[in-house]
């Protein structure tokens, strides 16, 4: 009998009930989309909602902090439990610190869970990264902001405002927000459910009507196509969701024709991610890779040990030094593009509970395209020249820190960060 683990799970859950209906995620029509450039205006936006709440209020952060920013939506969390509204915060065990702001909770109503308060707990080392909000089931947010302010981080003035972005949705791609929340809310309580619970939904895979809850749900949405826009949530987990966030970076630098704009603060994906930009950029597609820097150190060493095959397949790579490069997202050939939570490394890719938004011919992916060319050109551009004749010190340690790097995260996802 075939042993078991991940691997081997994969393999049996293919095999019952087949890849186009495991990742439950799904494209919706008749959405509105609003692109956030910052967290001031991504504040200003949640607090008006949840003063204007009537029901429910539901909040999922990684880092929630004591400071101007935080103290403002704690405040507004408040003001609607005080009338009577149902307040749900969710916050993780180790991005967010115990503050005392979250004394006044309970006796206010605010309910507040947290996941995984220890570093390796019973969901073992993963983290919930994401950032959700969802008000009366009206309105949801996604992105990479959380609860803190845009020029702070870790107690430093940052220079400029933290480079970030969310979006604000209404429309059928609100009730996805909210089961994914759902589901966070009731496994940090009970616990994963019974892998008998996990099988999908197969009454969605015959609904093709343009316009019902299910259309859509597990299709990819084609990059060449003039149709209608639509968006679609995608969370990954480590039970049932586990590669969706990376098959759908996979899926859109696959159909590239002519551009792919990525950038992202931790960049150390594995191979299939990796060939796709090289393949990309030897077909022709224009790939541009923004990379943020300076905020840990081992990465700054481990990540450009990367650059020399995407240079050579003809990668255009830049180093973001002017603010906190925070942003996840990507935009390919103006039609196509993700904002959300997910970095490109093992932690993000492999282990963390994350939740990106995908935006298939809308019109807010402009917006996302404009920022991301011009942080571009303000960023420090790789030279190949350069690159290579870097010293032999630093290219040792470059070797080093990428390995030491890849060993680690091995051993942590079980094997399954190659």
């Amino acid at each position: 009998m075939t042993g078991g683990g991940p691997r081997h799970f994969e393999r049996l859950r293919q095999t019952l009930f087949g890849r186009r209906y495991w990742s439950k995620y799904r494209f919706t029509a008749g959405n509105e989309v609003q692109l956030f450039l910052s967290g001031e205006v991504f504040f200003t936006s949640l607090i008006e909602r949840v003063d204007a709440a009537e029901k429910d209020v539901v909040l999922e952060t990684y880092i929630f902090c004591n400071d101007d920013a935080g103290q403002a939506v704690s405040a507004a969390l408040l003001r609607a439990a005080d009338r009577g509204v149902r307040v749900r915060v969710i916050t993780d065990g180790i991005g967010t610190a115990r503050l005392p702001l979250f004394n006044d909770w309970p006796a206010r109503g605010v309910e507040h869970r947290i996941y995984n308060p220890h570093l390796f707990g019973r969901f073992g080392f993963s983290r919930t990264h994401r950032k959700l909000a969802v008000v009366d089931d009206t309105a949801a947010w996604c992105g990479g902001i959380n609860i803190v302010d845009d020029y702070e981080n870790d107690g430093v003035r940052l220079p400029f405002r933290r480079w970030d972005f969310a979006v604000e949705l209404k429309g059928p791609v609100v009730a996805d927000v909210r089961e994914a929340f759902e589901t966070q809310w009731h496994r940090i309580r009970f616990g994963h459910r019974p892998v008998e619970s996990l099988q999908p939904d197969f009454a969605l895979k015959d609904d093709t009507t343009p316009g019902a809850p299910g259309h859509g749900r597990n299709r990819g949405a084609d990059l060449r196509g003039a149709g209608e826009p639509v968006v679609a949530f995608v969370a990954r987990d480590n039970l049932i969701n586990r590669r969706a966030i990376e098959k759908a970076y996979l899926t859109a630098i696959g159909q590239a024709r002519s551009e792919v704009l990525l950038a992202n603060p931790y960049f150390m994906p594995g191979r299939k991610l990796r060939r796709a930009l090289t393949f990309a950029a030897r077909r022709g597609v224009d790939v541009k890779l923004i990379i943020g820097r300076k905020e840990f150190a081992a990465l700054d060493y481990a990540v450009p040990f990367l650059y020399r095959s995407l240079l050579k397949a003809g990668v255009k790579i830049a180093e973001y030094e002017k603010t906190m490069l925070h942003g996840k997202v990507a935009v390919v050939d103006a039609n196509w593009g993700t904002v959300g939570s997910s970095n490109l490394d093992a932690l993000s890719l492999m282990l963390n509970n994350e939740a990106n938004v995908v935006l298939v011919q809308d019109p807010q992916i402009g917006a996302l395209r404009e920022a991301i060319l011009k942080a571009f050109d303000e960023a420090l551009r790789i030279d190949l020249a350069h690159y290579e004749a870097r010293p032999t010190g630093e290219r040792l340690l470059n070797w080093l820190a990428y390995n030491t790097y890849r060993v680690v995260m091995k051993l942590l996802t079980v094997g399954g960060y190659d």
